[in-house]
């Protein structure tokens, strides 16, 4: 597959749209629910949903998208469901809506990334070294709303927050209805099932499969309580998004150099570098979090505990899952390691905020993190010396 034959600016597109939307929510959604008269507690039920729906979500959307003779449907048809649902956000709901709503919500925004992956491999074939290429544009889409946003909400009421976000919704949607799935990606998976299954119940695929989770269980008091963390220690909204914007532009930088570093390095020794940042960064956050040069340097770390640690998991899943198997394995991927991991991970969160003011869950999350790279240079030292 030549590079003229990739749709590159319409699959960018869709990052750009989708991780726009992201942006405005993962810092600032938190503090939207405190203005609507959440507590913490209640707050960490709700965000959980985020993490709870992706159980279930990416495995039955997908399954089903497999088997449809059009699968782009279901893309499409969730990115339409994403953006009914988050119009209830729009009137003045207690928790119970608010509780509804983001069920309907989460369920609907976890169901669609996992078949935009496959979407956009489908397309790449064997040069899935330029996923990086592409998927960089999510990220560019989420530093420039997480920087405007911080901004804006400086000057406007929190409550604006869900006005704000409704145009990116709508962007998402147009942008599904632009893409389609490669020609080899497009026939329905009706056989093929005892492979997959002896695939996936391979020792170094299950592993595999653990150490994603546990990594996403040490990002759960990032992704749940980070800003109200920040803003316990004094930060101003602009400031929240800056630190959320430093991230994600060394999130940038690495994923412009990723077909160089993949062409270096085994995706599984990035995955390893990627943990042991992960652990030093949440270990900085929790004990040195108003030492603003170390926290910059924490953030930038984002780079390979996110970025690296995805591209990754994306070259073993395409290693291990080519073709139309693809989308049932990125389904099980974010279902499992992102739905049960990020369940347990705002669990932890939520079970430690308030001992040492949050400090001890990120303490915690180091802790997971580091034990996870511990698992992964197993695996490592176990391919070395052979398959099993």
């Amino acid at each position: 597959m030549t590079s003229a034959t990739i749709p590159a600016r319409r699959l960018a597109g869709f990052y750009l749209a989708y991780f726009a939307a992201l942006g405005a929510f993962s810092p600032y959604w938190s503090l939207f629910l405190k203005a609507r008269g959440q507590d913490v507690a209640a707050i960490s039920v709700l965000m959980s949903l985020w993490y709870g729906t992706r159980i279930v979500a990416p495995s039955a959307w997908s399954w089903l998208a497999g088997r449809s003779k059009r699968p782009i449907h279901w893309l499409r048809g969730g990115c339409v469901l994403v953006l009914g649902s988050f119009l209830l956000f729009l009137l003045p709901l207690g928790f119970h809506g608010l509780f509804a709503a983001m069920c309907v919500f989460c369920f609907a925004w976890n169901a669609v990334l996992p078949q935009f992956e496959a979407l956009t491999l489908s397309h790449l074939g064997a040069r899935s070294e330029r996923y990086g290429r592409i998927r960089v544009w999510g990220s560019i889409g989420f530093i420039a709303i997480v920087a405007g946003f911080g901004f804006a909400l400086d000057r406007l009421s929190i409550d604006w927050l869900p006005w704000l976000m409704l145009p990116l919704y709508v962007g998402l949607v147009a942008s599904s209805f632009a893409n389609d799935y490669g020609a080899s990606a497009r026939t329905p998976i009706h056989g093929g099932g005892a492979t997959f299954r002896t695939q996936l119940l391979q020792r170094e695929v299950i592993l595999f499969f653990v150490v994603t989770l546990l990594a996403q269980v040490s990002f759960g008091p990032y992704y749940t309580f980070f800003s109200l963390y920040l803003e316990h220690h004094g930060y101003r909204p602009s400031t929240l998004g800056a630190y959320w914007a430093i991230g994600v532009a060394a999130e940038i930088a690495l994923f412009f150099a990723a077909a160089w570093i993949f062409s270096r390095l085994d995706a599984r020794k990035v995955l390893l570098f990627a943990l042991v940042s992960a652990a030093l960064r949440w270990w900085v956050t929790a004990l040195l979090p108003e030492n603003v040069p170390l926290m910059v340097l924490a953030q930038t770390t984002h780079a390979l505990n996110f970025a690296a640690f995805f591209a990754a998991c994306m070259q073993l899943l395409v290693r291990w899952f080519p073709g139309p198997a693809n989308a049932h394995a990125q389904g099980i991927f974010y279902g499992f390691s992102s739905g049960l991991g990020g369940v347990l991970g705002a669990w932890l969160a939520g079970a430690l905020w308030h001992v040492d003011e949050g400090r001890a869950a990120f303490l915690a999350a180091g802790a997971v993190a580091a034990f996870a790279a511990a698992l992964c240079a197993l695996s490592l030292r176990a391919s070395i010396r052979g398959p099993a």
